[in-house]
């Protein structure tokens, strides 16, 4: 799978133990930053690589800072991108079977690097089950075109 991954500086060292991760499970990834625990606009790197999911250059997108909210809220402004903030297995679960999220956020100062590591597994290896979802995500599809 091809998987494009950004975080903010919080979530820079996060980042990299992902990347190594994602590697040795034998996935590509795309990195957009940040590349040092200097200051940045995060909003910046959630869109890029959001953009990047919904281009279909990525399959899906990692987001990390220091809470995974700021991330998560960005990329859900980029129309077509449903990304979930993802601290405990079950919600990580139901963020892919039930809501079809391409994009994962994960909060480096919440969760510690072996907790994301797992959560970033059950990520990948979840899809969506459509079934009662998929009128419920349709729903989401149809008010998001709406607003545009």
């Amino acid at each position: 799978m091809k998987i494009a991954i950004g975080c903010d500086e919080a979530g820079f060292l996060l980042k990299g133990i992902i990347i190594k991760q994602l590697e040795a499970l034998g996935h590509m990834v795309q990195d957009f930053g940040c590349y040092d625990e200097n200051s940045v606009l995060y909003p910046d790197i959630a869109y890029n690589v959001s953009k990047s999911v919904v281009n279909k250059e990525n399959e899906r997108g990692i987001l990390i800072c220091g809470t995974g909210i700021g991330m998560c809220i960005t990329a859900n402004k980029v129309p077509g991108i449903r990304a979930a903030v993802c601290h405990d297995s079950f919600s990580t679960v139901r963020s892919r079977c039930s809501n079809d999220a391409q994009v994962m956020c994960m909060g480096a100062r919440v969760i510690g690097p072996e907790l994301a590591k797992q959560l970033v597994e059950i990520w990948l290896e979840n899809n969506f089950s459509g079934g009662g979802s998929a009128a419920k995500v349709a729903k989401i599809t149809e008010y998001e075109s709406m607003c545009n």
